[in-house]
């Protein structure tokens, strides 16, 4: 079986080693100089020569470990989100509710992963790690072990949209946040006029009841909704 170069470095199964010095560094130690650039500043800032430098090396260096941008995004993200969480839920239910927890902390913590392009489905070992315990979470369902996976990324899609649309909540401090707020439904007050726009409108006159803390109650009633997609699924096979 053939494998690009970063997986076989990741799964331990690298052939002969390049010609040249013998390594300095292991994958962990680039990805932590990477995933600290991307903490910092975001995935723009994170560079092959800005990683190499970091770790006082030159930028051709690097190659001789990554054979290119892609391939480090790979690593960045196994060493990112870590080991899977081990799911005790009595019910598939609880175990896809921790597990969706998790998902958004790992997101959260690396706000950057969400702008890593997806060109492929999830090869390195800790992906799968992660993969695999969502489907376990399903292991006492009548679920198919394709319909396992439909549900599997039904949440996964929720989660990282969810992040996505309030990223900048954990990414800015409270006063920017507050601005920006403040920004958007002024902006949106003078736009959704009730003539064009009469649902936004209505729910602009009544503010009150569009103030939802996503961080607890949005997330959890979004994700029940979610769980009961999948539970009436089951319901009927």
């Amino acid at each position: 079986m053939e494998l690009p170069r970063v997986l076989e470095q990741l799964w331990g199964l690298e052939g002969p080693a390049r010609p040249g010095p013998k390594p300095t560094f292991q994958l962990s130690d680039i990805a932590a100089a990477a995933i600290e650039l991307a903490d910092a500043g975001g995935l723009p800032a994170v560079s092959m020569s800005k990683v190499a430098s970091a770790l006082g090396f030159t930028t051709m260096s690097l190659y001789r470990y990554v054979d290119s941008k892609d391939d480090l995004y790979t690593v960045m993200l196994e060493y990112a989100f870590g080991e899977a969480p081990v799911l005790y839920g009595e019910d598939w239910r609880s175990r896809m509710e921790s597990w969706a927890a998790a998902f958004r902390d790992g997101l959260r913590a690396h706000p950057w992963i969400l702008q890593v392009p997806i060109t492929e489905p999830p090869l390195s070992p800790s992906q799968l790690t992660w993969m695999e315990s969502a489907l376990q979470a399903f292991h006492d369902t009548p679920l198919t072990a394709g319909e396992k996976l439909s549900a599997m990324l039904l949440v996964n899609i929720y989660v990282r949209g969810a992040v996505q649309l309030t990223i900048h909540q954990f990414t800015a401090t409270p006063e920017e946040a507050a601005v920006a707020d403040r920004r958007y439904a002024e902006r949106l007050q003078f736009l959704a006029t009730e003539e064009r726009f009469p649902a936004i409108a209505a729910g602009l006159q009544r503010p009150a009841e569009l103030e939802i803390n996503f961080e607890t109650d949005g997330f959890a009633d979004g994700l029940e909704t979610i769980l009961d997609g999948i539970q009436a699924g089951i319901d009927k096979g």
